[in-house]
């Protein structure tokens, strides 16, 4: 790690619509045009990404493709091409680490960057990063920039597509005052709207609440909410963090009705998963240790439940158990995805949370 006196310089870039940026730059003749890329045109496929374009017609992210196109006739679907992607944000990496070498890589599109030991101010920083990218690659990055990984991934979003934010520390109280719980890391729609009917809207409201409150309300998790609605967090920046999971998953044509049927398609998602492994296990030089097993389905109405158990190696006659459990939650509905994986031991947690309250 970077030796600084205190004051951490984050950096959160983030890739203007990566995927669909990666593909006009490639079709010059698309600029302009609204696009997505992602599956399918059936009722099957679902966007991966799309450009702000799109954006202007309601189009996101996730939306199954032909919702898409009837928000968007004149939209631009293309075909995901990772291996592409995956290049591209290998040249991003590279020019990343021109500048430093504490880099926590989030997705292909987006990291956090650790430039504490650099004597620049930290958005003069991004700004470089940022000219260098698209002098490069031709595709724009959006950034934030603030002491801890919280606040300068809520920056990123600021100002896109193609802007920087930043928050310095002065700033930060009067910041998180306004700022909508839902953007607080953690929180997703299901928590926001229980917030909410509490009359929690905003950070400023939540702080509102002793630390007693919320693990009451939410136990560990409330402890770490404390801090969250005002703007702190310790997190380090983390450069060799590995995945805890991997998986298989994949959407079929026609809904699966019954046991039987899904029961068919699983051997399939097995060996893929195996083979996934097997990759895996080859780039890092060694196996990971495998904690639990776990299958996913989604069903026809889109609702989702997961199922996992204890295992140490993946094993086809645990997956059959499991999706039987599954299925028997919803079995009335047919079901359109389903996915098999593994979660990976992790070291024990080097410090414990406070429970002190």
């Amino acid at each position: 790690m970077p030796e600084h006196d205190g004051n951490r310089k984050i950096i959160h870039l983030d890739m203007d619509c990566f995927y669909a940026a990666i593909e006009i730059r490639e079709h010059p003749e698309l600029a302009g045009k609204p696009v997505a890329v992602g599956g399918s045109q059936d009722r099957r496929g679902v966007l991966t990404t799309c450009n702000y374009e799109a954006r202007k017609f309601g189009v996101r992210s996730a939306m199954p493709t032909f919702q898409a196109l009837q928000k968007c006739p004149e939209l631009v679907v293309l075909p995901v091409r990772f291996e592409l992607y995956r290049k591209e944000s290998a040249r991003i990496r590279e020019i990343f680490r021109r500048w430093t070498e504490v880099i926590e890589p989030l997705s292909l599109d987006e990291a956090y960057l650790d430039v504490s030991h650099r004597a620049e101010e930290g958005a003069a920083v991004a700004a470089a990063i940022r000219r260098a990218i698209f002098a490069e690659t031709g595709l724009t990055a959006s950034a934030g920039i603030a002491g801890n990984k919280l606040l300068a991934k809520i920056a990123s979003d600021w100002n896109k597509p193609n802007g920087q934010f930043e928050l310095s520390p002065g700033d930060v109280p009067a910041f998180m005052q306004t700022l909508p719980v839902r953007r607080l890391w953690g929180i997703g729609n299901v928590t926001a709207e229980r917030l909410e009917r509490q009359g929690i809207r905003t950070c400023g409201d939540l702080q509102n609440l002793s630390r007693i409150d919320l693990a009451r309300s939410f136990g560990k998790w409330g402890l770490e909410l404390y801090d969250l609605c005002r703007g702190i967090d310790e997190r380090p920046v983390e450069p060799h963090r590995e995945r805890k999971s991997l998986s298989n998953e994949r959407t079929y044509l026609q809904n699966l009705t019954t046991l039987a049927a899904c029961e068919a398609k699983l051997p399939e998602l097995y060996a893929d998963l195996l083979a996934d492994l097997a990759k895996a296990t080859e780039k890092a030089g060694h196996p990971r240790r495998i904690h639990k097993v776990f299958l996913k389905l989604k069903f026809a109405d889109f609702t989702r439940t997961t199922v996992e158990r204890l295992a140490t190696e993946p094993m086809l006659a645990d997956y059959i158990e499991l999706l039987a459990v599954a299925f028997r939650r919803q079995e009335d509905k047919g079901v359109r995805l389903m996915g098999v994986g593994v979660r990976f031991e992790t070291e024990p947690a080097k410090e414990q949370l406070n429970l002190a309250l």
